[in-house]
């Protein structure tokens, strides 16, 4: 049996194999090279640009790419929105599912829109097959596309000298569905369906009882089991850091994830694109030092936090210990420790490794339930999301935060040595220090002010079915999740009112976009800078004493605006787990 220690250094390893070629292929894409992919896909991209009016040579400024992008996600939100709405009289729903309410359709279409996917809904009981494919699915395409486009323009802003442009938002778009995401998706895709992923338009099944039995005055003969195109949207689920199952349970469902090996794959393809972009970043500005800079950066942050929750997890609840529950390592109890609401196929262990794993990036999905976790362990999955998603990131958006927060500690080292700020030979002045500013402080607002209004009203805190500290860390989680674009849960937290449906689909779209939309502004303004070489005095930013600045910068931001709200939330509840142990001895 192989320990989720074990398992997390297999995870890291096959990941960085797999992307250090795929970063390569994905630096050839991205600067217009003519090579084996493009000669086969350079037709069918061609063919989109003619049909689509598109003109692939003209670039546009930060602002035209931003407007681009924006008017882009406003038509695709207001198209899931009223996919959603009517859904009962559209094709594809064979269990004649009722239309999606005006708010929860709000909630879904922003989300879904912005790669958060927070899901106040069961998908089973919800959504027909066509909001499923056509809604939901491509949106899991084109939301994490858009994440990858950011990113593009902005290291364009950091290899371009006295230039206005950052390239064509469309062409972008398109290069990041045709060569990288489908290509991948139809891989994992045809892999889960061999392990046992359905992917089916029929109707759901039902399966006769061997043993019926009585609820109540019901006679139970029969079970429902939902079917569905599952495998294909898992795929670009994972892929894409989108993170919305097509299952309630998500991907503690076996249609979601069947085997072990699966649950592998999955882990492996939440960091996989993230990772790529890092390498991909070293290939395009021609330092292949950076690419070791960010990812250090990445791995010091991830691995101790991730080797934290699984301590925690692991150990389980310490009340239990002078009761008669075994928390030992069994074969009935594979890793042992805190397995309430855990999957039993995986175990403690993987369940607060998948965590981990699906919070340092944006992805959300569970094989667990996250609100049954060790109070600590929760606290791992909160602090990973309220740094900014740094440790890997959501694809693309995360290299974009972890290069504001670079931009950052160059300005700070910069101050320190006494000398004007410089990254890869572009001053760091006024308006790009604005720019990260405004983008690394916009979430902890989001959050703290979301946080406070919700469990100031009865509204918000009706929606907590727990009391204390941990019915506080449901609604922190709730907003931390839909400000960064995460959307994973405390599942204890009854979010389909009125109240989290507005609150935190207001919180998801700004969180998106202003966030990154000052990250296009400081793209454009270096874009038009010209490059400086480096001298005796330049700040040299891919050495371990940078690696250990910046990861200084993220943790100090993080700690001084969330710290105060974890202490009342899991802090607090594990100094009550240990006050209560003491009380009982």
């Amino acid at each position: 049996m192989t320990s989720p220690v074990e398992t997390l250094v297999a995870v890291l390893v096959a990941t960085i194999l797999l992307a250090l070629p795929l970063g390569a292929y994905m630096a050839r894409v991205y600067s217009g090279e003519t090579f084996w992919a493009t000669r086969a896909l350079g037709p069918v991209e061609r063919l989109f640009y003619r049909l689509a009016g598109i003109h692939p040579d003209d670039e546009m400024d930060w602002k035209r790419y931003a407007i681009a992008l924006l008017i882009f996600n406003l038509l695709g939100t207001v198209f899931l929105y009223a996919l959603l709405l009517w859904q009962r009289g559209l094709p594809f729903n064979p269990e004649h599912f009722a239309n999606v309410t005006h708010a929860l359709a709000f909630n879904t279409a922003a989300s879904f829109v912005t790669n958060t996917n927070w899901q106040a809904y069961g998908g089973e009981s919800t959504m027909s097959y066509l909001s499923q494919m056509l809604g939901l699915a491509v949106q899991n395409f084109l939301s994490a596309a858009t994440g990858i486009v950011i990113v593009i323009a902005i290291i364009r802003g950091l290899i371009r000298a006295k230039s206005r442009h950052l390239g064509n938002f469309w062409v972008d778009m398109t290069r990041t569905v045709l060569y990288v995401l489908l290509p991948l998706a139809v891989i994992l895709g045809l892999v889960l369906l061999e392990q046992g992923a359905p992917q089916t338009l029929g109707a759901y099944v039902q399966a006769h009882l061997i043993a019926p039995f009585t609820s109540g005055k019901t006679h139970v003969t029969h079970q429902t089991i939902a079917l569905g195109p599952v495998a294909s949207q898992e795929a670009i689920k994972q892929l894409g850091n989108n993170g919305g199952g097509f299952f309630n349970a998500n991907s503690a469902h076996p249609f979601e994830s069947p085997t072990a090996f699966t649950n592998y794959l999955q882990m492996i393809a939440m960091i996989l694109i993230p990772t790529a972009l890092v390498f991909m970043f070293g290939h395009m500005v021609k330092d292949r030092r950076q690419s070791t800079m960010i990812l250090s950066a990445m791995l010091v942050l991830f691995v101790p936090l991730a080797l934290a929750s699984l301590h925690y997890d692991l150990a389980g609840n310490s009340l239990f210990h002078g009761l008669s529950v075994s928390q030992a390592t069994t074969a009935a109890n594979a890793g042992g420790g805190n397995m309430v609401g855990v999957e039993d196929r995986f175990g403690a262990g993987s369940s607060a490794l998948f965590g981990s794993v699906a919070t340092a990036t944006s992805t959300g999905a569970a094989n667990s339930a996250y609100d049954s976790f060790m109070p600590l362990s929760g606290l791992v999955n909160l602090f990973f999301m309220q740094l900014g998603e740094t440790a890997f990131g959501g694809v693309g958006s995360g290299l974009a935060t972890m290069l504001a927060f670079v931009v950052f500690a160059v300005f700070l080292g910069g101050l320190m040595i006494g000398r004007t700020p410089e990254y890869l030979g572009k001053k760091i002045e006024s308006f790009e220090i604005k720019m990260v500013s405004l983008s690394i402080l916009v979430m902890p607002l989001l959050v703290l002010i979301g946080t406070s209004v919700a469990v100031a009203f009865a509204a918000g805190r009706a929606g907590s079915f727990n009391p204390g500290a941990h019915g506080f860390s449901e609604i922190l989680y709730a907003f931390t999740s839909a400000s960064n674009n995460n959307g994973s849960a405390f599942g204890g937290l009854s979010a389909d009112t009125t109240f989290y449906n507005v609150a935190t689909g207001l919180c998801i779209l700004f969180g998106r976009y202003w966030s990154y939309l000052p990250l296009l502004a400081l793209g454009g303004s270096l874009a038009a800078k010209q490059r400086l070489p480096a001298s005796a005095g330049t700040l040299g930013a891919h050495g371990p004493l940078f690696v250990g600045l910046v990861v200084g910068v993220i943790l100090l931001v993080g700690a001084l605006n969330f710290f105060p709200a974890l202490g009342l939330g899991p802090i607090a509840e594990q100094l009550t787990h240990v006050h209560a142990l003491a009380a009982s001895k």
